[in-house]
């Protein structure tokens, strides 16, 4: 068990910040719950969705009022399979995920690759364009601060960094020196955002997939923010039948994002409520997930949005009155390091292992 809810409620009275540190720890479980309802639930389902139906167009949101609507079919699938994993007890599932996921994210960032050498002289314009519009023209005209704003929700959306929500996952890792995983953990925003959002921007921008007077047909999935099908549209272009692998990926990286965040809400509903309490939750955690099929796209991401942005708030304050602290171990561990009090693993050559 660890996290903000914890290191604020228990590390802020040792600045005799006690009370503060209580109302902040409850302030940020509570919106982590909704947090892990929305965005890290419904709006996983939604997004995967969104790119299924490029492949298998039956799934996808009725175009005329009172025509059959079959999204409910891929709620109650994704429903199951989180079920038996986070209910059942069938860590197989999870298991399995671990494995594909790496290898559908290898496969992702390499058909990206493709893509980006394939057109490798428009990379300086897609990019000049990108940085032109975040300072003038449409970003200036919209209003930059709106701008920045959506631009913060979308980073803290993507990697978290500063959300405070990854920090559940890495306390329960098994370090003697928590310093050391903290270093883990910087690593995930980097390959996330730098990495893979990155090379997603461009890809989007390089085939005119973002443009809706270029690609009118665009146009819809832009308006109702289903960036996993724009993606699936847009590498379809450049690799034809990409869509279908792509497709099984995002499934993929749904189902695993949506079985971390169902632990994080778990962690911050036992918080508020006891462990006793976490099969409420993990029903709870159910129905928004099949309810994810069937809301609205937007909607989803604005209350996620919300409870994911708002979590920033008592975790930053968090981090900042309790950075000297944080300081003094990062000094000792180096200390530590530089005279080699460390445990450093043994390195071996192939010769080591003999035939």
């Amino acid at each position: 068990m660890g996290g903000a809810m914890y290191y604020l409620s228990r590390g802020l009275p040792e600045l005799g910040l006690g009370r503060l540190g209580k109302v902040l720890g409850i302030m940020f479980a509570i919106l982590c719950v909704g947090g892990s309802f929305a965005g890290g639930n419904s709006f996983q389902v939604k997004m995967s969705l969104g790119a299924v139906a490029q492949t298998l167009p039956f799934l996808a949101a009725p175009e005329v009022a009172g025509a059959a609507d079959y999204r409910w079919i891929y709620g109650l699938l994704m429903s199951i399979v989180t079920g038996m994993v986070i209910i059942g007890g069938i860590r197989r599932i999870a298991s399995a995920a671990e494995k594909i996921v790496p290898a559908m994210c290898g496969i992702y960032v390499l058909a990206a690759l493709v893509i980006l050498i394939k057109n490798i002289g428009q990379i300086p314009a897609a990019l000049e364009l990108i940085l032109n519009d975040a300072f003038t023209g449409t970003a200036v005209s919209g209003g930059l601060v709106g701008v920045l704003v959506v631009g913060f929700q979308r980073a803290a959306f993507s990697n978290e960094a500063g959300v405070g929500s990854a920090a559940i996952a890495h306390a329960a890792a098994k370090t003697d020196y928590p310093v050391r995983e903290g270093m883990v953990a910087m690593l995930g925003p980097f390959i996330d955002t730098v990495v893979i959002c990155t090379m997603t921007a461009l890809v989007i921008v390089i085939t005119g997939a973002w443009d809706p007077g270029q690609n009118p047909e665009f146009a819809s999935l832009i308006e109702s923010k289903n960036g996993a099908a724009l993606t699936s549209v847009a590498m379809d272009t450049q690799i034809p039948g990409f869509r279908y692998v792509l497709s099984v990926a995002v499934v993929l990286f749904a189902f695993s994002t949506m079985i971390s965040w169902s632990y994080y809400g778990e962690r911050c509903w036992a918080f508020l409520f006891g462990d006793s309490a976490s099969m409420s939750y993990r029903i709870i955690f159910l129905i928004f997930t099949f309810l994810g099929s069937i809301v609205s796209a937007t909607n989803v991401l604005d209350f996620g949005d919300l409870m994911i942005f708002g979590m920033a708030i008592p975790n930053i304050i968090g981090v900042v009155l309790l950075s000297g602290k944080v300081r003094k171990d990062l000094d000792k561990y180096w200390q530590k390091l530089k005279n080699g009090e460390l445990e450093v693993a043994e390195q071996k050559s192939f010769a080591d292992f003999g035939d």
